[in-house]
């Protein structure tokens, strides 16, 4: 398929998403789960004015454009504006909030001063393999691209299709000469044409487009829901949904941060505010799984994927979650999708779809498992729910309980489990992290029986008597104790004068705040912490103020990460220095993107994002930092 790196734009309901170019390319449809079915190899839209040839919306040499949301909403405008004929074009893309039908409305507007005639022209090539091959049917008003497991279809209110191509349109659609006789065919490249009309100076016209998929049914369940969809009132439902999401919006200022008194607080609120409308569009709403973020690279081609739920990436964006009123979203994460992955072992692996499936992994990482159990406590703090701690208990005890395995592994060098990959997923060893982690888990399972106390023994039918749990507790503040030591004795260089990230290469990372926050196994101001920092800002602090993750971090040219920024910005407000925090916290927000999404990396020349637009865990810090500043 083609290579499209960069989701400019996202939008959603429960069900679906889609993301866009700058430019209102359509890249992506995700449904019915945000990370496993999408169906576009390309959507390509276009317009024949006058005796033209096919003028690409997305791609044009005379096109300007201007892109924006509704405010506080997940609609999308696109305005394309064609020089030469004077045409404008404004596209708006929405998902309906209760049907997963994708609206694209587009208002033609004559700007010049001679008659336009217009045909508009639609261009889809399906993603398709041997075993669920795509075909094509025209129907009413539009074209269905089908295989055996779902029906793709393309329609428009109102219109009729003046002509269409299911074979061979790429051969002959840039000259507007697309024909054929069949109304079938076994094609996954197809298009079709409607007649826009005569458009004097000053007025204009419109056309809407409504695109949405489906399991593959009989023809004639299909046709009646295609029906059903011309009959929707998108007036009606545009409305709905952008009175939604500004009430979603609302609902969820759980920071009630007020309205802006100058440019770089509308900065921070217009961030603040496009991360409220980004996590629902990143949950599972059935399982309560979340992805890193709508997918970026499909075939791999640089990096390993992003639209999978990693449990640690998620336990952040709970956190977030919950800061923001969604607590019943982060409930379901741990009481659903948590229990579902968890391995008969305890553990739990790298990553997963968002229906709890195993994803591709390529290693196992210790501090997935750890983080769920500070997760579970993270949540409590902000509930206070001991029946929320009550049934997830078993699932902390059993993570713990394989934790308790591999330190002992570590301390004794039995070799018996794997070794882990570090937080960044690069590398192998025993890393100062990892080991945090740990010990933070040990330390929020000992607070998680003083919470529940003597319920403990009585909602578990006795299964854990007094005795087991005292024994228990004077094992993990045993192991607890040997974690930090451990961490003391390997993995702090005594001619670095720092901590180093692992045993092995000692390089720094910005990781390494992990063992301050938010592991709380140091203190901000202990001198060996303070030692770390000043060797960190020599060594991962570029000369735009903002942070690489690690020495000689090469990963899409080593740029620097709004994460890493994120972290310092959260470092320096936990030991007061509130001027190098607002420093770090500066950059990220200067390097946000055009409709305020935070990229997980940052081109150190243009401050731009230049990588993964719309990364959950970016946003996610971002919310904890906001929260910290509000309380520090």
């Amino acid at each position: 398929m083609e290579n499209k790196y960069l989701n400019e734009a996202i939008i959603g309901n429960k069900k679906m998403t889609a993301t866009y170019t700058a430019k209102g390319e359509l890249q992506r449809i995700y449904f019915p789960n945000k990370d496993n079915r999408q169906y576009i190899n390309f959507f390509h839209t276009g317009v024949k004015i006058n005796d033209s040839d096919l003028i690409y919306l997305h791609n044009d040499i005379n096109n300007i454009y201007k892109q924006y949301y509704d405010t506080d909403t997940n609609i999308l405008n696109t305005e394309i504006t064609n020089t030469y004929f004077n045409l404008k074009i404004v596209q708006t893309d929405y998902i309906l909030i209760k049907e997963n039908i994708l609206s694209k409305k587009y208002i033609f507007i004559n700007e010049g001063t001679i008659d336009l005639d217009i045909e508009f022209y639609i261009h889809s090539e399906l993603l398709s393999d041997k075993n669920n091959f795509v075909g094509c049917k025209i129907v009413d008003g539009g074209m269905m691209q089908y295989a055996h497991d779902f029906a793709f279809s393309t329609i428009a209110k109102g219109k009729e299709i003046i002509k269409h191509q299911i074979n061979g349109s790429k051969n002959n659609i840039k000259r507007t000469e697309i024909y054929d006789k069949d109304y079938i065919g076994m094609s996954n490249d197809s298009s079709i044409a409607y007649k826009i009309g005569k458009i004097t100076p000053g007025e204009k016209q419109e056309l809407q487009i409504c695109i949405f998929a489906d399991e593959n049914r009989n023809v004639s369940d299909i046709e009646d829901e295609i029906e059903r969809v011309k009959r929707i009132d998108y007036s009606k439902e545009y409305i709905k949904t952008k009175t939604y999401w500004r009430k979603y919006v609302k609902e969820h200022n759980g920071l009630k941060i007020k309205e802006p008194q100058n440019s770089y607080e509308e900065r921070i609120f217009e961030i603040y505010k496009r991360s409220i409308l980004l996590f629902p569009l990143l949950t599972n709403p059935d399982t309560g799984a979340i992805i890193a973020s709508p997918e970026i690279d499909e075939d791999f081609t640089k990096c390993g994927r992003y639209a999978y739920c990693w449990p640690r990436d998620a336990v952040f964006i709970t956190k977030a979650m919950d800061i923001l009123k969604m607590e019943k979203e982060t409930e379901k994460f741990y009481k659903i999708f948590c229990k579902k992955v968890q391995s008969k072992n305890g553990m739990f692996e790298q990553r997963f779809f968002t229906d709890g499936k195993l994803a591709p992994c390529w290693g196992y990482q210790i501090d997935e498992t750890a983080s769920v159990v500070y997760g579970v406590y993270e949540h409590y703090k902000y509930t206070k729910s001991e029946k929320f701690l009550k049934d997830n208990l078993q699932m902390c005890e059993k993570a713990i309980d394989f934790l308790k395995r591999y330190v002992k592994d570590i301390f004794e060098e039995t070799n018996k489990y794997h070794v882990s990959y570090d937080l960044w997923e690069m590398c192998e060893g025993k890393h100062l992290y990892s080991l945090a982690s740990i010990y933070s888990a040990f330390e929020c399972i000992l607070r998680i029986y003083d919470a529940l106390g003597d319920d403990i023994s009585e909602f578990e039918n006795n299964r854990l008597k007094e005795e087991k749990i005292q024994k228990s507790r004077k094992e993990i503040e045993k192991l607890q104790t040997e974690v930090k030591k451990y961490i003391n004795n390997n993995l702090y260089d005594e001619e670095k004068k720092s901590y180093v990230r692992n045993t092995e290469d000692k390089k720094m990372d910005i990781s390494i705040l992990g063992a301050i926050t938010p592991f709380n196994v140091f203190k901000p101001k202990e001198k060996k912490i303070q030692n770390t920092i000043e060797r960190i800002n020599l060594s991962l602090r570029t000369y735009t103020g903002g942070y690489q993750r690690f020495e000689n971090d090469n990963y899409m040219n080593g740029n620097p990460w709004p994460i890493a920024n994120l972290w310092m910005t959260l470092y320096y407000l936990e030991s007061g220095e509130k001027k190098k925090a607002k420093e770090c916290f500066d950059f990220v927000i200067k390097t946000a993107g055009k409709h305020y999404f935070l990229g997980e990396q940052v081109d150190n020349e243009t401050l731009k994002p230049n990588w993964v637009i719309g990364l959950g865990w970016a946003h996610a810090m971002f919310i904890i930092v906001l929260e910290t500043i509000g309380t520090g």
